[in-house]
């Protein structure tokens, strides 16, 4: 996914607040959109292992976290993302894109709504620094009383994921941890391991049942020694980039610059059909997308299961009887952990991506692997393990 970097940093590159205490344990690092962000800590597969059978940590604090605040914030936010913002009820966060006048994808994120448009604002976060543009050339173009503030540094965060990650976030606080349903969050801060001002949210990006702490800045390095002392009893490990690819591929989970290209990818192409609402509001590239929809969806992402050993390279064409059909967007780089095949999550002609349709796919040496279509996602299809 990444470029990696020296243990010791690269000069020019941005650290989160946990950057110290994960390079003193032993922290590979790579860059990442001006970050110096964690990949892994000398066993990728053993910690990818972790989330998915017990309880791991990683620092996903190089996300971007905005806060829309005015008269206007929820408008704003409702306006900029393609799902219906407005009718989230305070404590819910919803996931979404936000596109371009053609409906094309420009980024994707999570809206949290702290019920204080005026006060607190509204919590958004997503990948890269410049959609802070897009969000404040929209608004001003639509005339909304909304300033969009960033609070990256100020709100570093770290991912609980994992079965018994509700077991060790509760046992470091008093707060009702199993009272937090899914994709709901504290809107008042709690005290985790002893430190104020925190904020929980029932979310992450792994396919498991998972927290996201939000912790000032200052108590960042207590808060992971703390997650790690009380998770040891669980065989807990933190983890980073390079686990959260495998991870990802085998919960369908789409990441920027990889899987969907700024001003280039509709979001059919990404299945992410049931986070666009058609039927209420309106939102920027709504119209296009309603076109798109009558004419018809011309691609779909989808799970391929590759045979033999080899992995394809990212961006290896699929085939069907010699015509290309799509592109392999995020192959595995080996067997994938949890259910050992190789696979690869594809976008394929929209007519083809019913499980079991034999396709080909291209591998390094320019021969062709035999693939079929699985289920999308391969792994948890029902994702019912983020909500258990």
């Amino acid at each position: 996914m990444t470029e990696q970097t020296d243990a010791a940093g690269s000069e020019g590159l941005r650290l989160t607040a946990f950057d110290a205490i994960q390079r003193r344990q032993g922290g590979n690092f790579a860059e990442w959109e001006g970050w110096d962000w964690i990949s892994d800590f000398g066993d990728p597969l053993a910690e990818h292992h972790a989330v998915r059978t017990a309880v791991a940590i990683w620092d996903e604090s190089p996300l971007q976290k905005w806060i829309f605040r005015g008269n206007d914030a929820t408008k704003a936010v409702d306006y900029c993302f393609a799902n219906d913002m407005s009718a989230l009820a305070v404590g819910q966060a919803r996931y979404s894109c936000f596109l371009d006048e053609n409906g094309r994808m420009l980024g994707d994120g999570v809206v949290f709504n702290t019920g204080d448009d005026a006060g607190a604002g509204i919590l958004v976060v997503t990948a890269l620094p410049t959609d802070v543009d897009h969000f404040r050339r929209v608004s001003e173009q639509q005339g909304f009383d909304v300033e969009v503030l960033d609070r990256t540094e100020k709100w570093p965060h770290v991912q609980v994921q994992g079965p018994k990650s509700r077991d060790l976030v509760n046992a470091l606080t008093d707060f009702d941890v199993d009272s937090l349903k899914y994709f709901r969050f504290t809107t008042e801060s709690i005290t985790i391991a002893g430190i104020e001002g925190c904020y929980l949210a029932r979310a992450g990006y792994s396919g498991e049942l998972g927290y996201e702490i939000y912790v000032p800045k200052a108590s960042a390095e207590a808060l992971w020694e703390a997650l790690l002392a009380a998770g040891a009893a669980h065989g807990i490990l933190p983890y980073g980039l390079a686990a959260v690819e495998s991870l990802r591929i085998e919960s369908g989970l789409i990441f920027i610059g990889y899987d969907y290209f700024p001003g280039e990818t509709s979001p059919f192409h990404m299945n992410l059909d049931r986070t666009i609402s058609l039927d209420t509001g309106d939102f920027l590239g709504k119209q296009a997308l309603v076109d798109e929809l009558a004419a018809g969806v011309t691609h779909r992402l989808t799970t391929l299961v590759v045979a033999g050993e080899e992995a394809p390279d990212y961006g290896a064409e699929v085939f069907v009887d010699g015509r290309n059909v799509g592109t392999l967007l995020s192959p595995s780089a080996g067997s994938s952990p949890s259910v050992d095949l190789v696979i690869g999550m594809a976008c394929i002609e929209a007519d083809l991506v019913a499980s079991g349709t034999r396709v080909q796919v291209a591998l390094p040496d320019s021969s062709l692997a035999e693939a079929t279509t699985d289920a999308y996602p391969i792994y948890d299809s029902e994702k019912k393990r983020p909500r258990s």
